[in-house]
């Protein structure tokens, strides 16, 4: 069995998901097996995955979302080891050896991410200071915005078991629902180099998409909260965040003239002002 398993989710990108299947190809780590999941796209998805026949295992199913089809990646591959690519996003060749290299065999929580380049339209982009990643324990920063992207981490098959798979009731913000429950309980490492090419600017892009995503975000924290393991300090940052974020959302109602829906957030961020239900 291969060390790392390496999952590409795709939905209607045969544009774009060439550039990713050859980036995975070219690692000089060379001990893992590629999945790509295609989650029932309708363009030339099929032909251009049958063009890397005997390099890949290609797996389809009906559309039902990011998490579902990274989900069925996780469930059919083999590595101890497991690595997510986004299809609009590329790797530099060092990135799985970098990250392996971290992984001494014995640490049955693993999970590692690195740092990105950003472009948008093909303009790279400069990144302010509340978006610079780290590694160790940074729950509370965590809380705030999403610091670990999907196609930078590299996790082991038991911490992904245990703090649970991505949620596929959630159609954004998954992966920062992900990362609140790894990083309430698990320090994170962290390989400093830009490995990981993100490429922004693209209309099909789930933050493009998706208004309003930190109601999401807001269901996340929900259930990080609801958590009895989770250590003081952390819930009450947790539920300053909730806070925060309902009152964003409400405010973004009422701009829409949603008052009926923004006094649900409004009325959430007064339950927990008062203390957690």
């Amino acid at each position: 069995m291969p060390l790392v398993s390496v999952i590409i989710p795709t939905y209607n990108r045969a544009s774009v998901l060439s550039r990713a299947i050859r980036s995975v190809l070219v690692q000089t780590f060379r001990d893992f097996e590629l999945i790509v999941v295609d989650d029932g796209s309708s363009d030339s998805t099929t032909d251009l995955l049958e063009t890397f026949d005997g390099k890949l295992k290609a797996l389809v199913q009906k559309n039902r979302g990011v998490s579902a089809a990274r989900n069925l990646g996780i469930k059919r591959s083999t590595g101890a080891l497991l690595a997510f690519l986004d299809s609009d996003d590329e790797w530099l060749p060092e990135k799985l050896a970098r990250q392996t290299a971290l992984f001494d065999g014995k640490d049955a929580h693993f999970v590692c991410h690195t740092n990105e380049i950003w472009l948008r339209n093909g303009q790279e982009l400069p990144q302010k200071g509340i978006h610079l990643k780290q590694g160790g324990r940074f729950f509370s920063r965590a809380l705030e915005r999403c610091l670990i992207s999907p196609s930078s981490v590299m996790i082991s098959r038991t911490l992904i078991d245990r703090v649970g798979w991505f949620d596929e009731d959630l159609p954004a913000a998954e992966d920062y629902d992900l990362w609140l429950r790894i990083t309430a309980f698990h320090e994170v490492d962290f390989v400093p180099e830009r490995l990981v090419v993100k490429h922004g600017g693209r209309a099909d892009q789930l933050s493009e998409v998706t208004p309003a995503i930190d109601r999401f975000r807001i269901r996340a924290i929900l259930k990080i909260v609801e958590n009895p393991a989770l250590l003081c300090d952390y819930r009450e940052a947790a539920v300053r965040e909730l806070i925060r974020k309902c009152h964003i959302v409400a405010s973004g109602c009422i701009k829409r003239g949603k008052k009926q829906e923004a006094e649900t957030y409004f009325e959430m961020a007064r339950k927990y002002q008062n203390g957690p239900p």
